[in-house]
């Protein structure tokens, strides 16, 4: 198996991973070596791993504590429209105010196309779209 091969797998593992969102590094790291396993064998695994584990971490979800908060906050009285659409593990744009959570200041919040969103305040990176 080509090198190529292993790269093009570990960028569909990524993919996949970020789309179920991992609840921790350490599934995430664990799903990925396992995956990598099957189709890559050793160098699939090692690959898996770092690729999942990344994935893992970057995208842990907030304690419910802050989503309630969220859920319940006050929508802003201009309604805030982007053009790009809001993906879980992409920042929001600059044009986008970010309000931080009082109790839990390692999240913020934003509503942008009338979706409430929490966000890591220093990437601005979406962590979650509340439905």
């Amino acid at each position: 198996m080509n090198i190529k091969t292993v790269g093009i797998t570990a960028g569909m593992i990524l993919a996949s991973s970020v789309a179920f969102a991992q609840s921790s590094t350490v599934t995430g790291a664990a799903g990925g070596a396992a995956a990598g396993a099957v189709v890559g064998g050793p160098a699939g695994a090692a690959v898996g791993g770092i690729v999942g584990g990344v994935a893992g971490s970057v995208l842990e979800p907030p304690p419910q504590k802050v989503v309630t908060y969220v859920q319940q906050a006050p929508a802003p009285t201009k309604r805030v429209v982007v053009k790009e659409k809001v993906v879980v593990g992409e920042p929001l744009p600059e044009t986008v105010v970010v309000t931080p959570i009082p109790e839990d200041p390692k999240y913020a919040y934003a509503i942008v196309n009338d979706q409430r969103v929490i966000v890591e305040p220093s990437s601005r990176k979406v962590i979650q779209i509340i439905q």
